[in-house]
């Protein structure tokens, strides 16, 4: 996981963060959902398979409980799950602990297309309303790129996309971004979600930067595919950046390709810890979406995370259309 022992190793620095007024909590002008958070226990039964032991910062449990202690004074009534397990197992724990928290309205779950238990799993998962698709990508040692060329993989994900099911991707970066254009071409009715794309690494200036920025604004004329302003601060030297116009360039340029009716909120926590506390990253992102207006700040708050994850509402405070 690329960046995750970036942050590791960040966290282990013992790294000062920027504070101040951004940490306070905001006004509640909208309900909020958050497209990616992840959910694990380390003092299970035979522990976790990430985050490991020395991660002192997020190596503790993980739940929806502790979450909606932070996130709702910001105006948070929802979110989505996404695996942080390849264990099989781990599918069913996730949708178990999401079935008794109302606030986790889906859950992204960890399959592989074309393995030989695939097909079965994915139709007994899709049994469960809070099932709303699977993740793959730059994680677990997969790699989608040489993967989509094996046998049963692409039959997989048209079965994916069958029931009405989406697939998230796992840290972008430039290989990855021209594989799922490649499986949005041969598939372009699955819905996608690309994850973390403001800390995508970009090519340098060239052939490979133009093919990047290619391959993105081709994606974004499928209307099923939807991204994720997840993961915008990082480290610059030893402190991290909460003034918006730091990130603005960035967010603009993904912004101007997708436009405001296929991009949505996610506040990866508890991983984004490692770089800011909840608050400064979602105090961060409202800043540059408040610039949109209000109608596109619902459409990123909450909107666009219906169209993209298909979620139905669980607690009378969350939004319908």
């Amino acid at each position: 996981m690329r960046r995750r022992e970036v942050l590791k190793f960040a966290a282990a620095a013992g790294l000062t963060w920027a504070a101040g007024p951004f940490a306070a909590a905001l006004p509640k002008t909208m309900p909020i959902i958050d497209a990616h958070i992840h959910l694990f226990d380390p003092e299970r039964p035979g522990g976790v398979p990430w985050p490991e032991k020395s991660d002192t910062v997020i190596y503790k449990p993980s739940l929806p409980g502790r979450y909606e202690k932070i996130a709702s004074k910001f105006g948070v009534v929802g979110a989505i799950a996404i695996e942080a397990s390849p264990l099989p197992a781990d599918n069913d724990w996730v949708l178990g602990v999401a079935a008794k928290n109302p606030v986790i309205v889906g859950v992204v779950g960890d399959l592989v297309p074309g393995s030989p238990t695939y097909l079965k799993e994915l139709a007994r998962l899709h049994a469960n309303p809070l099932f709303v698709g699977i993740r793959y990508g730059n994680l677990w040692n997969r790699n989608l790129a040489v993967d989509a060329k094996k046998p049963g993989f692409m039959e997989g994900l048209k079965a994916l996309a069958d029931y009405g099911l989406e697939l998230d991707s796992a840290n972008p970066d430039a290989s990855l971004v021209r594989a799922i254009a490649d499986v949005s071409d041969r598939l372009p009715e699955l819905r996608i979600v690309i994850d973390h794309l403001p800390s995508a690494p970009i090519p340098a200036a060239g052939p490979e930067r133009d093919g990047y920025w290619s391959h993105l604004r081709h994606l974004s004329q499928n209307p099923h595919v939807f991204i994720k302003l997840s993961e915008i601060p990082v480290r610059v030297g030893q402190r991290v950046p909460l003034d918006v116009a730091y990130y603005k360039e960035h967010l603009d340029a993904i912004w101007d390709v997708f436009g405001e009716d296929h991009i949505l909120y996610g506040s990866d926590w508890p991983n984004s810890d490692h770089l800011a506390t909840y608050g400064e990253t979602f105090s961060l992102v409202r800043q540059y979406v408040s610039g949109k207006g209000e109608a596109a700040s619902e459409k990123f708050f909450w909107k666009n995370s219906i169209a993209a994850y298909k979620w139905h509402r669980r607690k009378t405070d969350q939004p319908v259309l």
